[in-house]
């Protein structure tokens, strides 16, 4: 079971922001997306999570048309934290969360949705409390929130069929600190051991590197590498790809990519 692409283009304002990509989401992988601003990384997730349907081309889930399928059966099967969540009104966090169970309705119990509430909140270590209003809320702990309500619609319940879930995140680190970010890629990572197709927008390949099992690489709305983390996260790759020079430093054993200074001349 998987979500592939067939040769997908998008087209606005009689440009390409999408270019003939073909891509298959696999269960219990984390797939790390990147490339420069404007290579199509935004515009790949809304296509492949059903915002967005292709002007060329099709999109798959389990080989069924994924815009034949009724948005209850989509919202069951695949979670999306965009890249600037909004909501604007002063719900409690617990009440943001629980907006997360809405597809399960019918099918999961009440006991299923509150530990399915609290499990998520405790994923994610927010530390305000369940009646802390959104609106009060920093940037972060919103970010946070978010992540919660999408893990909370993960969670299948047992009258559910138990079928692979897809998750997308779309720069997901926004607005985190150090530790929140951490937490926010390690959950990822969790649930791809756990069975979940992970697609996440990056901007750093060391998180990348760290986190991720396969790498597509976009440029000019169109798929440049694709593979294993390992393979596909070169020097010269990043570096074309970017149009900066990438280098490697080693640190505790493992290497380290940074985006080299060009004016920059070691002294001798």
């Amino acid at each position: 079971m998987s979500l592939r692409s067939d040769s997908i283009s998008v087209i606005r304002d009689g440009r390409a922001i999408l270019d003939s990509v073909t891509v298959e989401l696999e269960p219990a992988r984390f797939t790390a997306v990147m490339g420069p601003n404007g290579a199509g990384k935004s515009s790949l997730r809304k296509t492949l999570s059903g915002e967005w349907s292709p002007d060329k081309g099709s999109v798959y889930l389990d080989n069924t048309p994924l815009h034949s399928l009724p948005a209850a059966v989509l919202a069951r099967r695949r979670a999306v934290l965009p890249q600037e969540p909004r909501l604007a009104f002063p719900f409690s966090i617990e009440e943001v969360t629980r907006i997360g169970r809405y597809p399960w309705r019918g099918l999961a119990t009440p006991a299923e949705d509150a530990a399915a509430v609290a499990d998520a909140l405790r994923a994610v270590g927010l530390a305000a409390p369940p009646e802390a209003l959104y609106t009060r809320l920093s940037g972060g702990e919103k970010q946070r929130l978010h992540l919660a309500r999408i893990l909370a619609q993960l969670a299948r319940p047992a009258a559910a069929p138990q079928l692979p879930c897809f998750l997308f995140l779309d720069e997901p680190t926004n607005n985190l600190d150090l530790a929140g970010r951490q937490t926010c890629l390690r959950l990822a990572r969790r649930l791809a051991d756990n069975g979940t197709a992970v697609f996440a927008i990056l901007h750093d390949p060391n998180d990348a590197a760290r986190y991720a099992d396969n790498v597509w690489l976009l440029r000019d709305g169109r798929l440049f590498a694709s593979g294993p983390a390992e393979s596909v996260l070169t020097t010269p790759r990043l570096s074309e790809v970017f149009g900066v020079p990438i280098a490697t430093a080693t640190a505790n054993g493992t290497a380290v990519f940074f985006a080299r200074d060009p004016s920059h001349s070691p002294s001798k």
